[in-house]
């Protein structure tokens, strides 16, 4: 149950940044509101493996950095795991997240981040 709550707060935190910002678009078919949810949940997915596979990683690679930059480095990985989510969803589809530019990722990683953090305090994990 924790697996799917997280996976709707990535889905809604992915939405809220393709909404706000305007270079970060989720592609959808023409099939209705059922058609981009499940899009959007698809896209959540994939981020969520990216991030539970592939930042742990980046982050303990770029310890240092993160230490030099007193943890703003952070901001910068957040938004290579949202423009890495985006490169895999435009490899196997021609829908999903598209991310256009290196500001509209930092914005967008700065989003989502703030959105999970809010969401994590409403929602907390079950131990």
């Amino acid at each position: 149950m924790q697996l799917v709550i997280r996976l709707i707060i990535n889905a809604v935190a992915i939405w809220l940044a393709a909404f706000w910002i305007d270079k970060i678009d989720i592609l959808a078919p023409e099939g209705g509101n059922g058609a981009k949810i499940g899009v959007v949940l698809a896209v959540a997915a994939v981020f969520t493996a990216v991030n539970a596979v592939v930042k742990p990683i980046v982050k303990l690679l770029s310890l240092p950095l993160v230490i030099v930059t007193l943890g703003l480095f952070l901001l910068l990985i957040n938004a290579l795991m949202l423009w890495l989510t985006a490169e895999i969803t435009k490899a196997f589809t021609e829908y999903g997240l598209r991310v256009e530019g290196f500001w509209a990722a930092v914005f967008g990683g700065i989003i989502v981040s703030l959105v999970n953090w809010v969401l994590g305090i409403l929602v907390p994990d079950e131990d």
